[in-house]
């Protein structure tokens, strides 16, 4: 299993409309690399869900419920959508601020590459996320 960081801003996407929805398509990522991290994500991988701008936290968790096809909002091939499925909201959210205070995500590809919608999180990360997020 594998652990990602998926950003959405949530005036268009929030996590409590990912709570209501309970799976969605994530898609419209125009990103080579994020594109790369979709195509390598598996069924069953953690999501941790951030939003972007507005909140700038890691609000809940999701899981890939199906890999990588093609983006269904484009006809260029090279873009791919995964979907994802509601797991669990967070009992403490963690702030920006927070993530880049705490010593063991200080590589936190969230922190290094703050324009990167979808990146990965190394096992070591996740589990400092998840005892932040009180999961």
């Amino acid at each position: 299993m594998a652990y990602w960081i998926i950003k959405s801003e949530p005036k268009k996407y929030s996590f409590d409309q990912m709570k209501q929805d309970k799976e969605t398509v994530w898609d419209g990522v125009r990103n080579y690399e994020a594109r790369n991290n979709l195509r390598a994500m598996q069924k069953g991988d953690i999501c941790f869900f951030y939003h972007s701008n507005d909140g700038k936290a890691i609000v809940g968790i999701t899981t890939v419920s199906k890999t990588a096809f093609q983006d269904p909002t484009t006809d260029d091939e090279n873009w791919l959508a995964v979907k994802v499925k509601y797991k669990a909201t967070a009992k403490h959210a963690i702030d920006l601020a927070t993530l880049k205070l705490h010593s063991g995500l200080q590589n936190l590809a969230l922190i290094k590459r703050q324009r990167l919608s979808v990146s990965p999180v190394t096992e070591a990360e996740a589990k400092i996320i998840l005892q932040l997020l009180g999961l």
